[in-house]
């Protein structure tokens, strides 16, 4: 197992060097292009672990103005059929709530080009064949994980409001008050003041979302600020005059019609907001075979148990990986001057807790379920766990090891 060496210090972490400056995240909302292509593309995953949990997919979306089209490749059971995957497609459109003349679940084209995994790239994967016999990488890479005590969720605090205000307006829109009256395409932005490193305040929001015809800007303003306010502590509210809904004045057409959309480009809404660094790889549409996908959640869980047991008030990890390759070729510890423990035995203590082999990742996570398609939208990180499985990386059950090892 080898440590990578300390980077220089201009390198360690995206934000600024700083005590005080200001940081900015934004989220979109379930309904937007991007983010419905990552929720079809996991549906599809979940099809397929659903009947077999060794099943391999790398799916990819892309949605447009009445048509949806799935491709990638696939490895799984026969029973899986077109006609099935197109049903996954549409029931996922239509819980997120597309009913929309140009875009609607039961009407929209839906093309399936799926084809069969490269027998190349199994065989780097399934254990037992390629150069290396254990079960391999299914690509190379650079995964990141990254925590902090910034929110109670152990994440950056810009992206985890940025979130929080598009998750209670999409509830409300399901099922309370505003259903009728906003539609499902929606982004968010939360600028914020820190102080000392740690933030205090608001400086600006910004929140356009989609909305019924005949709404003014004044309408959706009214609408859209109680969930604002519910997000942000006490305290943080920005000036009236920089909060900014709608800007543009009008937001009638939205989701595929206004644009169209793909899997995989909203990594960093993903992730940390740009609070922290990404190796570039997308998630959704993946099975956990792909470390693009399930070592950057073990980086994730490591680097929040890290924080969880009180040895960083921050932490990144990274974790390299070669395709067919079973052991990871590097891992990287960075706990941003907040130590109480030296990085290298903070290293060692997790490699002795966690098997970091694809197949020790998914065993350890329990990655081969059908729990992907909730995490397509509002992070994958910083979610609660479920009994059912899913956001099981966000567990913080190596917190006692830790303190038992590291003292």
């Amino acid at each position: 197992m080898s440590t990578a060496k300390a980077m220089p210090a201009e390198f360690t972490h995206t934000k600024p060097e700083l005590k005080d400056y200001i940081f900015t995240s934004e989220s979109v909302s379930e309904g937007h292009p991007d983010k419905i292509c990552d929720r079809i593309s996991d549906s599809i995953l979940d099809l397929f672990l659903n009947e077999d949990p060794y099943s391999r997919v790398a799916c990819e979306t892309l949605v447009t103005t009445d048509t949806v089209v799935l491709a990638g490749e696939v490895r799984g059971p026969e029973s899986i059929t077109k006609d099935k995957m197109e049903q996954a497609a549409r029931e996922a459109i239509k819980d997120i709530g597309y009913e929309q003349e140009g875009f609607h679940w039961n009407t929209t084209n839906v093309q399936v080009l799926l084809h069969k995994q490269s027998v190349d790239i199994a065989q780097g994967v399934d254990e037992g064949t390629g150069v290396d016999t254990n079960e391999g990488a299914g690509d190379q890479g650079i995964m990141f994980g990254y925590a902090c005590r910034e929110t109670d969720a152990l994440m950056p605090a810009a992206i985890h409001y940025s979130h929080e205000i598009l998750r209670g307006l999409a509830d409300a829109r399901k099922n309370g008050d505003l259903k009728g009256k906003i539609e499902p395409d929606a982004k968010s932005q939360v600028t914020l003041e820190y102080r000392d490193d740690k933030p205090v305040r608001a400086t600006s929001v910004v929140v356009s979302t989609q909305h019924a015809e005949g709404l003014s800007q004044d309408d959706v303003r009214a609408m859209v600020m109680p969930y604002i306010e519910r997000v942000l502590p006490e305290g943080f509210m920005p000036p009236e005059e920089e909060i900014y809904i709608n800007p543009t004045g009008r937001f009638v057409i939205g989701g595929p019609v206004g644009d169209a959309g793909l899997t995989g480009r909203k990594i960093i809404v993903d992730t940390y907001g740009g609070a922290a660094p990404h190796g570039g790889g997308a998630f959704s549409g993946k099975d956990p075979t792909k470390v693009d996908r399930s070592a950057a959640y073990i980086a994730r869980y490591l680097a929040k148990n890290v924080v969880a047991a009180g040895y960083a008030e921050g932490c990144t990890i990274q974790l390299a990986y070669a395709i067919g390759v079973s052991k990871p070729l590097g891992v990287y510890v960075n706990t941003h001057g907040t130590g109480k423990a030296p990085e290298a035995a903070i290293i060692k203590a997790l490699t002795s807790l966690v098997d970091l082999s694809p197949r020790g990742i998914r065993e350890h996570l329990q990655m081969n379920k059908p729990i992907y398609a909730p995490s397509a939208a509002y992070g994958h990180f910083g979610r609660k766990p479920t009994a059912e499985g899913h956001f099981s990386w966000e567990k913080t059950d190596l917190v006692t090891d830790l303190q038992r090892i590291l003292g």
